[in-house]
């Protein structure tokens, strides 16, 4: 018989537990249901975002000694551990941002004892899923049993997978000659419709939307193929859809879905190489794909699964985080996030692909490139670190101690009065925003160093940009637990960085009301570079907005609202996007 226990009980078990000698000897961070140090709300947000896993089938093992459950809280078990546990635990339960779940740890701890974890969480960072309320007492019960089972193993995805799903809705051969419509293309937004399953085009011109378009869930990323003709974007169930944009009404044209989940999608930008490839990256399986650039059929699937950098120890599942295509070889640029490498994957050649494997720190996720586009920055995010890979070198340039879990997204680049040269990255964990140097020529005595620390809102930080016509850097906090910092933005003179910076109030701008999260994300200059979009991003059930604003005076220049627009996050402009201007 399962022995459950009762809030009370388990109050009375935790004072008993964390006064056994036996426990204390083991420490904190040993601990099996302790994870990656203090967590903030903001950290918590941002790591615990469901993984589209949940609803994909997997086969139970029957462990002998794990405690028992019917198949009904087996799934339950199952679906609760890839919306809430996966981001840091691992698909397996072997680890990732978080420590293994596997039952070899998690059988000799006991029910009881993993229950009191699950529900107050500890100091070193594990959250209280009861006591917050965000899951209940049998919830709890049915976790602390699930993760003394041996992990389903959610099924491989290959070749004959991809093709099953591979779709050319408009041949090559049967697309426009030529542009049939009269957008301004280059100065059109493509913004994340997330929990719709959509993207909607906007016209930065008119404000007016062009089209919405049915995608994956969550679309990741918007990513501009060289020539500004295709986009293509990503959602996090690892579907792409490639949109021509030169069609009378922009809409895909060929579609495939490249693994179970995903975050990264990138064409070829070399010369001579424009628009030949694409290339997407999978959080499971642990690999990365490279297809026709024309058409998405699949020609190349490499899988990442090896040794991390520094311990040698083998990871079963390192994910795949951002990808880049160099401007100064036929290569891309995949960051492997648990392993803590770098791969300068060479296309020139598929049949015989080479790989230039560069070791820095894990946990690669995401970065950008220096105005010059031969360095490029990756924050190794747990790590807090920055890694610099030199492009044209194919060689580590430096690794730069930062701030706590930098975000950069893409970063900013601008010249700071003194340091010449700098790329900018803010930070989930504090409210810092770091400022490296990037100019080994002229200004070395400051090149990949840390040269300024910048104080922002607060944590929470997902985005910050700047543009070579702006002088100013925006700072968003959307995951910071504080509404009056999620609801605005950060605003630096970059030429006068000592002043501090300038709230913008980008939510109240918005016109929304008092109901919804309105939490701003994601600032994105328009080609021109005098204007500044920001989403406004409440639940699926609220009212959103588009909110623009002059870079010039920093006041409102307009409010795009419509009923289409649900849950808007991530926008990106179509010129920038393709020249890597941010």
């Amino acid at each position: 018989m399962i022995r459950t226990t009762t809030v009370a009980g388990a109050v009375a078990l935790l004072a008993t537990l964390l006064a056994s000698p036996a426990v204390l000897a083991q420490g904190a961070a040993s601990d099996a249901a302790e994870t990656h140090g203090t967590m903030p709300p903001a950290q918590q947000s941002y790591q615990g975002a469901p993984s589209p896993l949940a609803n994909e089938p997997m086969y139970q093992s029957a462990n002998p000694k794990a405690p028992k459950m019917t198949q009904a809280e087996f799934e339950l078990g199952r679906k609760t551990y890839f919306e809430r546990c996966a981001g840091c635990h691992g698909v397996l339960r072997k680890g990732a941002t978080g420590k293994p779940l596997t039952p070899d740890i998690t059988l000799s701890k006991g029910t009881d004892y993993l229950k009191v974890f699950i529900s107050y969480g500890s100091p070193a960072g594990m959250p209280n899923w009861l006591t917050s309320g965000e899951l209940d007492e049998k919830t709890v019960d049915i976790m602390a049993r699930y993760i003394q089972q041996d992990p389903p193993q959610p099924p491989e995805f290959g070749l004959a997978q991809m093709k099953q799903t591979w779709k050319v809705l408009v041949p090559p051969e049967k697309r426009p000659t030529r542009k049939m419509n009269k957008f301004n293309i280059e100065n059109i937004f493509s913004t994340t419709l997330r929990d719709a399953g959509e993207i909607a085009l906007i016209d930065g011109d008119s404000k007016q939307i062009i089209s919405v378009i049915k995608t994956g869930y969550a679309v990741h990323i918007s990513r501009t193929s060289a020539s500004g003709r295709y986009l293509f974007v990503i959602g996090r169930d690892a579907k792409i859809n490639m949109i021509d944009l030169w069609m009378e009404h922009p809409e895909t044209v060929a579609e495939i879905r490249v693994g179970l989940e995903a975050r990264s999608v990138e064409t070829s930008k070399y010369k001579g190489y424009e628009d030949k490839l694409a290339i997407a990256g999978t959080y499971w399986p642990p690999q990365f794909t490279i297809m026709d650039g024309d058409t998405l059929e699949p020609k190349k699937i490499v899988a990442t699964r090896g040794m991390v950098v520094g311990t040698q120890e083998y990871h079963p599942e390192p994910r795949v985080a951002s990808i880049v295509a160099s401007h100064y070889k036929p290569e891309f640029i995949v960051n492997v996030k648990e392993t803590g490498k770098t791969l300068m994957v060479d296309y020139s050649n598929l049949d015989a692909l080479k790989m230039t494997e560069i070791g820095s720190a894990p946990f690669l996720h995401d970065g950008g490139w220096d105005a010059t586009k031969r360095y490029f920055f990756v924050a190794a995010n747990q790590s807090n670190k920055i890694t610099v890979i030199d492009a044209k070198e194919d060689k580590l340039a430096a690794i730069v101690e930062v701030g706590k879990i930098p975000h950069p997204g893409r970063g900013a680049n601008f010249v700071h009065p003194k340091f010449g040269p700098v790329w900018a990255t803010g930070h989930l964990g504090d409210e810092t925003i770091s400022l490296i140097g990037t100019d080994p020529v002229k200004h070395k005595q400051y090149a990949f160093k840390e040269v300024a620390k910048l104080t922002g809102q607060g944590g929470g930080n997902l985005f910050l940009k700047s543009h070579p016509k702006s002088q100013h850097l925006y700072v968003d906090t959307p995951l910071n637990p504080d509404p009056a910092l999620s609801q605005s933005v950060a605003v630096y003179d970059v030429k006068n960085l000592d002043k501090g910076f300038t709230v913008l109030p980008i939510a109240q701008w918005a016109g929304l009301g008092d109901d919804g999260a309105k939490r701003v994300v994601q600032p994105e200059f328009n080609k021109a570079g005098d204007e500044v979009w920001f989403s406004v991003w409440s639940a699926k059930n609220k009212q959103s907005a588009l909110v623009v604003v002059d870079d010039k005076t920093l006041k409102l220049k307009a409010v795009i609202k419509d009923p289409r627009l649900i849950t808007p996050t991530g926008h990106f402009n179509i010129f920038n996007t393709q020249h890597d201007i941010y």
